[in-house]
């Protein structure tokens, strides 16, 4: 968690349009970028169990947290990111946490993307972009998968757990097993 504290805000917002803006080069096919506080990046790793040995697959990685946060647990991260901007500077932040070995951020499309390797998959996109990802998620996943959403649903699944922040702005965060009983 204390790296991610790292990655300044100022660099960030340069990389990303200003709210109401669009950056139509690169700008997501399924979500604009948000990126997820501190607290909210190690609810959902820990919801999830992330352990060592684990694959983690950030779908839309944004500026890499959630990376560098599973990297840090000893676990495998891979980041798909649409943005080459971002993909940069998650590589960037990757390299100064000395994780280059355990994380990395590939440029690219996520419907386009075989993450079948996955045990762990993060997302923070909207519940009609995960309605429209679902079926890639049930292809590929094997049972026993967990597939950890911030904010929004997937819809047709039922999570096995949901958490809420109590912070003041609060965030919801849904646990989904690949196999579970719906």
């Amino acid at each position: 968690m204390r790296r991610i504290a790292l990655i300044s805000a100022l660099a960030v917002t340069a990389l990303v349009p200003a709210s109401g803006q669009k950056d139509s080069k690169y700008s997501s096919k399924l979500a604009p970028y948000v990126a997820s506080p501190s607290r909210v990046v190690e609810l959902m790793l820990d919801m999830a169990k992330v352990k060592p040995g684990d694959t983690v697959y950030d779908l839309g990685s944004g500026d890499g947290r959630i990376l560098v946060a599973a990297a840090e647990r000893r676990a495998q991260a891979i980041g798909i990111e649409i943005n080459p901007k971002l993909v940069a500077a998650a590589t960037d932040e990757i390299s100064r946490a000395g994780l280059s070995a355990r994380a990395k951020v590939i440029q690219g499309d996520v419907m386009a993307t075989d993450f079948s390797t996955a045990n762990v998959v993060t997302l923070y996109m909207d519940t009609g972009s995960n309605a429209k990802l679902r079926p890639q998620l049930e292809k590929q996943l094997k049972p026993g998968s967990r597939v950890v959403s911030h904010d929004y649903e997937i819809p047709g699944w039922k999570a096995v757990r949901v958490e809420k922040t109590d912070e003041k702005q609060p965030h919801t965060i849904y646990l989904y097993e690949i196999g579970a009983k719906k």
